[in-house]
């Protein structure tokens, strides 16, 4: 790069360890502050700011196209965007944008007609603050108190307040380390959350009572199992309270009435190692969700009196992923997805009565129930989009079997389906498995390998990626590139199967499907070598680091955001957040020999090697409790370090946020805009 600025170096300090017989050294270990989650050290933040501004120096001469792009993409959002509004008892509630506003205002009015109430502004609560995300925000159910929950730094350590609707005033009561839903009891004198204990583990519920002391909280539940965390529902009748815990492959469900949280909990079932389930309950019935048989799941029931009394409604199915239920006062509604894509179907609580299935108009979509906060319902609210179709919010006449059309999204600067082209096509893998990808592209998009492409995928934790719509993708369509969707092993579009075939001793599926996808739009003339940008975040970041070590030549520019690259580190240090949660998903490298190889194999960090990496953009946030700051930090320090090209390496660290990057609408955008003119840059596209 011609008068390209002096990237930074990191220092390298000898540092090694050694497990199950192997040493490994980590000369870039230092970079983790023992502190941390504060994070002082000099020598570590004089890093990271000097990446920081080699990153403002180099993009620098790029800000006009960036500037473009976020212009572009704010001219395609409603600036006073609002919800369609829904009815919840005796209130209506929706939320809208000011206009240029970046939070959301929280508003309701009677049922019964009566004038509009702002009962919550984000835009006041994030004044002068760099962050600010509000969490969970719960109204009681007569209407007369809010909570809600704040985080201000991005560490996701939660501040609950209380605010009386009526007054407008903020009650005393003040929780502070929160990270859950907050469940009102029925009385709504008091509600329930989950709190984090220092390691950021969500460990035990507590009930707050209006008015009263937190510290005088009554502690309804504590998980001793430092590899699950608890979180609190309720049941959609509201009758139960909900205190769920679990890992990724465990779960366990206990109940409280809503109408006495001080009664004893009661357990649906003890929990079996590699047994999920979830429950809803109907008519003193339980109604349980779960893959006790069967990956794809199956429905049992039970009653309230005997809740270990399983007995199967609904069979599980070689074709149907069933992935959800929500029990209605006249209609039992289960959601999944068939060949991976989503379903709606609606049962009568009857067995006899055969269900119906919620039919959609495109061989390619995504779609589920949307806000639905009643029990007696005669319509339920739907969402639905595709890659070519804007979001929609429906209403679906469960009498009539209409679909009333409330809203499609509003694309302000000009929309036209026709231009694009949307297919959804099977690649196949090395080891023979058809790989579903979601593809969209300009109707005029040439097929002769001359185009380029922009690669997603995630493929871990068993969450699947729907093909969506998105606005800011259009400035890439605009610009005469397709765009995919892997939906590779790792993820669970195809059924938990799909997932467990992608964790584990079978991790490197997720790698291969995502090489293997990306050779197959090679060999179907989509692209070429060097025409490829790839892009994932958290442990789509994993992805990216495999695959730019095992497949260096195909991709033309790779964006990792809040990448998981210092996989073996993290599996081995316990005192992390979230590393013994994590072992259902990784392997436990500590007590495991065989887990320790393994992940050694893969592990992005320790597997760079000297030889030619393509273009890339890293970023990090220096208060991500989720991917700590040090492992984006320490994979760009090695790779400036061991690559033999020339390519530009950049690594940015939001000295101010976490996980999820900046906070509010515009600075997101901005962000967003700024990787865009990065791949972009790289792929040989003017603005």
């Amino acid at each position: 790069m011609t008068d390209a600025p002096t990237p930074p170096v990191a220092d390298t300090r000898p540092h090694s360890f050694t497990r199950h017989g192997v040493t490994i050294d980590d000369p870039w270990a230092w970079l983790k502050d023992p502190g941390y989650p504060n994070v002082t050290d000099k020598d570590v933040l004089a890093y990271l700011e000097a990446e920081n501004a080699y990153y403002e120096a180099v993009m620098g001469s790029h800000k006009p196209l960036a500037d473009t792009l976020f212009a572009e993409m704010r001219g395609r959002i409603k600036e006073d965007e609002s919800t369609v509004p829904q009815r919840d008892g005796d209130w209506v509630y929706w939320t809208d944008f000011e206009m240029g506003g970046q939070y959301r205002r929280w508003w309701r009015k009677p049922a019964s007609g009566g004038e509009d109430q702002l009962i919550l502004s984000e835009p006041e609560l994030a004044e002068g603050k760099e962050y600010f995300n509000l969490g969970a925000f719960s109204a009681s159910d007569d209407g007369r108190w809010l909570a809600y929950a704040v985080d201000d730094n991005g560490s996701e350590r939660f501040e609950v307040r209380v605010k009386d609707l009526e007054s407008g005033e903020l009650l005393p009561d003040l929780i502070p380390g929160v990270l859950s839903e907050l469940v009102w009891t029925a009385d709504s004198k008091g509600f329930l959350y989950a709190l984090v204990n220092d390691n950021w583990r969500t460990d035990r519920v507590r009930w707050h009572k209006l008015g009263e002391p937190v510290e005088r909280d009554v502690e309804i539940y504590f998980e001793a199992d430092e590899g699950f965390r608890v979180g609190v529902s309720e049941t959609q009748s509201r009758k139960f309270l909900i205190v769920s815990t679990g890992d990724h492959v465990t779960s366990e469900v206990h109940l409280l009435p809503a109408d006495n949280p001080a009664a004893p909990l009661l357990c649906v079932s003890p929990r079996k190692t590699g047994r999920e389930y979830d429950v809803e309950e109907h008519d003193g019935t339980l109604f349980i969700h779960t893959n006790d048989t069967d990956p794809n799941f199956r429905l049992v029931t039970a009653p309230v009196s005997n809740p270990c009394a399983w007995v199967e409604r609904i069979a599980p199915s070689r074709h149907f992923y069933m992935t959800g239920i929500t029990c209605f006062a006249d209609w039992l509604i289960v959601e999944g997805r068939e060949d991976g894509l989503d379903q709606i179907e609606l049962h009568r609580y009857d067995p006899a009565i055969a269900p119906v299935r919620i039919v959609f108009p495109e061989p390619s979509y995504a779609a589920g129930l949307g806000d639905n906060p009643e029990y007696a319902v005669t319509k339920l609210r739907l969402g639905y989009e595709s890659m070519v179709t804007p979001g929609t919010v429906y209403d679906y006449d469960l009498a009539t079997g209409e679909l009333e059309t409330l809203k499609v999204q509003t694309i302000p600067s000009g929309y036209d389906a026709g231009k694009y082209r949307t297919e959804r096509l099977k690649i196949e893998a090395r080891d023979g498995t058809p790989v579903p990808v979601s593809i969209v592209y300009p109707k005029d998009f040439p097929r002769d390998g001359s185009g380029k492409l922009y690669l997603y995928a995630y493929g871990a934790y068993g969450i699947a990626i729907p093909p969506g719509f998105s606005t800011s993708r259009m400035s890439f369509l605009d610009r005469g590139m397709a765009f995919a969707i892997a939906h590779i092993r790792g993820g669970d579009d195809l059924g938990q199967q799909w997932y467990l075939d992608g964790k584990l001793e079978k991790r490197a599926n997720t790698f291969n499907d995502f090489v293997d996808v990306a050779r197959g739009l090679i060999a179907k003339g989509f692209t070429h070598e060097g025409g490829i940008a790839i892009a994932g975040r958290s442990a789509g970041g994993e992805l990216m680091g495999a695959v730019v070590n095992s497949d260096p030549e195909l991709w033309g520019a790779v964006v990792a955001d809040v990448p998981f690259v210092d996989v073996l580190n993290t599996m081995l240090d316990d005192s992390l957040p979230l590393t013994p949660g994590e072992w259902p998903e990784w392997g436990n490298p500590i007590e495991d020999a065989a887990a320790f190889a393994l992940i050694r194999g893969y592990s992005p960090y320790d597997n760079v090697t000297r030889q030619a990496y393509p273009p890339l953009f890293i970023s990090g946030g220096l208060n991500d409790p989720r991917v700590t700051y040090w492992e984006p930090a320490k994979w760009g320090a090695k790779l400036r370090a061991m690559k033999t090209d020339d390519n530009v390496l950049l690594l940015k660290t939001n000295m101010g946020a976490g996980h999820g990057g900046k906070s509010g609408r515009w600075e997101s955008l901005k962000e967003a805009a700024e990787e865009m003119a990065f791949v972009l840059w790289q792929l040989g596209i003017g603005g």
